[in-house]
C-alpha cells in the first residue's frame, strides 16, 4: 500500500506519497514534483464521466502515478486529512475536497436530488465524489478536521463545514427554524441538514493564513 505523509513547513502543508510498484490517483493539476521512475498517465473517463464533469464543474480527469518513488503534491495554505476507507463504508466527498487516493480505491459520482441541488445553490446538478473499496484517500481542507458520529441523528450546517460523509447519512436543504416566518426574521440562511447513522468530517475553523488569502482573493474579485 502507498504511504501518504502530510508535511508542514513555512505555514503550508503538502502531501508526500511513497510508492513501491504501486499506483495512486490525484486531482488534476495537483502534481508538484516526483523523485524516481514514476509514470504519469491521464486517461479520459467514459462519456458519462466527461458529461458529469462538465455539468458539475468538477475535474473529471484524475491522473495516475505508477512506479516506485516519491510523489509530492502541490503545497497549500489549507490542510489535508488522511481518510481510511474500508469495505462496505463508502464516503461522499464535498466538491473540491478530493485530493488523492490509493489506486485500489474506486472513484465514482454521487448526484443529489434536484430540489436538494436547487436549494443548495448548486444549480440543476449537484455532483460529489464517492469513494469506496479499501485504502487511503486524501481530503483537502481549509483547516484542521474533526470527525462527528451520528446515530440516527442530525447535524445542521449553515456554512459548508462538512467535508465528507458516509453513505448512510442523507443530505437535505431545510430552513433552520421551525416556522417559516421565523426563518425570515432570524436572518439565517437555508441550511444543509445531514441525517442518519454514520460519520461526518468537519472543518469548523480554517487556518488563519488560508482565511486571509481567501478574503483577499474575494476582495480582488469584487473589485474586478
Amino acid at each position: 500500500m502507498a504511504t501518504f505523509k502530510i508535511t508542514h513547513t513555512e505555514g503550508v502543508h503538502m502531501i508526500e506519497a511513497q510508492l513501491e510498484n504501486e499506483m495512486i490517483r490525484a486531482e488534476s493539476g495537483a502534481l508538484y514534483y516526483t523523485i524516481g521512475p514514476i509514470r504519469i498517465d491521464a486517461p479520459l473517463p467514459g462519456p458519462r464521466g466527461i458529461l458529469t464533469g462538465m455539468l458539475s464543474g468538477e475535474k473529471f480527469i484524475r491522473p495516475k502515478y505508477t512506479g516506485s518513488g516519491t510523489v509530492f503534491l502541490e503545497p497549500s495554505l489549507g490542510g489535508f486529512h488522511i481518510l481510511d476507507v474500508t469495505k462496505g463504508e463508502p464516503w461522499i466527498i464535498a466538491p473540491g475536497g478530493f485530493w488523492a487516493s490509493e489506486g485500489n480505491v474506486d472513484l465514482s459520482i454521487k448526484r443529489e436530488g434536484f430540489w436538494t441541488s436547487y436549494w443548495a445553490g448548486e444549480g440543476l446538478f449537484f455532483f460529489q465524489t464517492e469513494v469506496k473499496g479499501q485504502g487511503k484517500v486524501i481530503i483537502a481542507s481549509p483547516g484542521d478536521v474533526q470527525e462527528v458520529i451520528l446515530d440516527n441523528g442530525k447535524l445542521v450546517d449553515e456554512n459548508k463545514v462538512v467535508l465528507a460523509r458516509t453513505a448512510g447519512i442523507s443530505l437535505k436543504i431545510r430552513r433552520p427554524t421551525v416556522r417559516r416566518m421565523h426563518h425570515y426574521w432570524s436572518g439565517e440562511k437555508f441550511a444543509r441538514v445531514y441525517e442518519g447513522t454514520g460519520k461526518l468530517l468537519l472543518c469548523p475553523v480554517p487556518y488563519w493564513r488560508n482565511r486571509a488569502a481567501l478574503d483577499k482573493k474575494n476582495e480582488e474579485q469584487g473589485q474586478a
